[in-house]
């Protein structure tokens, strides 16, 4: 059973770190990883990825980093972001293997599964601008 009172809040927790976790990772990309944004986007073609890649994955972090934490379409920013992440824990997983001591693929699988749970969710409490096609928009209709 779903506890109706609480669970707003919940999204709305989750909603927040989310798009803290995004600010956190586009600074690392641009303040603190040596050679910055240029590094991190040749690492792609370098790792045999399509040129369109780091252009979705940039995207995906800059919506998920400007848009969740105000609640701005917060369920499809969620299921824009998910393919990123999924896609970073299966690169780490081949590379590193699952735990994060050895930068595995543990923090992305349970990121994937954050974002997943969001988009069940919907947009929380205090959303600025809630998802298209959620149950407040069908009502406002």
């Amino acid at each position: 059973m779903v506890d109706q009172r609480t669970a707003p809040w919940a999204a709305l927790l989750l909603r927040l770190t989310l798009g803290s976790l995004f600010i956190a990772h586009l600074y690392w990309k641009f303040a603190i990883l040596p050679g910055g944004l240029s590094t991190w986007w040749e690492n792609f073609a370098k790792n045999g990825y399509p040129a369109i890649t780091p252009w979705y994955c940039i995207s995906a972090e800059f919506l998920g980093a400007i848009l969740l934490i105000p609640g701005i379409w917060t369920r499809w920013v969620a299921l824009y972001a998910l393919p990123l992440i999924a896609g970073a824990a299966h690169f780490w997983l081949i590379r590193k293997g699952f735990f994060f001591t050895g930068a595995g693929a543990e923090l992305p699988v349970v990121w994937s599964i954050m974002l997943a749970t969001q988009a069940l969710l919907g947009d929380g409490l205090y959303a600025m601008v809630p998802s298209l096609g959620s149950r407040s928009d069908l009502r406002a209709a």
